[in-house]
Formats: structure tokens, C-alpha cells, sequence
């Protein structure tokens, strides 16, 4: 989950800066970076917070 997590993170960082190759209007390349930073929080909030919950330190019994 995790992984998945750090993929999306990525993979939406490298869109963000591929977008600066897909088109010259300033319009295109800011849709794409937010598409791209979208995708990369959705890693980060969905994935990545969901999987570290699961062994959270407030959760382990004494």
C-alpha cells in the first residue's frame, strides 16, 4: 500500500514536469501541474497515511 503510495507520488511529480515538454501555452503546462500535484497528494493522503495508520504508535496495545 505503501508502494503504491510513493508510485503515485512520483508518477504525479513526473507529470508535473513532463507537462513542460507536452505543451507551450502557459494555460496547458498549469492544468497539467495540477493534475500532477493532484495526483501525487492523492498518493501521499490516500496511499501512503493509510498504510503508516495501520502501525501508528498510538494503536500498538501495552
Amino acid at each position: 500500500m505503501a508502494f503504491v503510495g510513493l508510485v503515485l507520488c512520483v508518477g504525479g511529480f513526473a507529470l508535473s514536469v513532463g507537462g513542460l515538454a507536452l505543451t507551450a501555452s502557459v494555460a496547458g503546462r498549469m492544468i497539467i501541474a495540477m493534475i500532477g500535484i493532484a495526483i501525487s497528494l492523492a498518493g501521499i493522503i490516500g496511499f501512503v497515511n493509510r498504510a503508516y495508520q495501520k502501525n501508528a504508535v498510538w494503536r500498538r496495545q501495552p
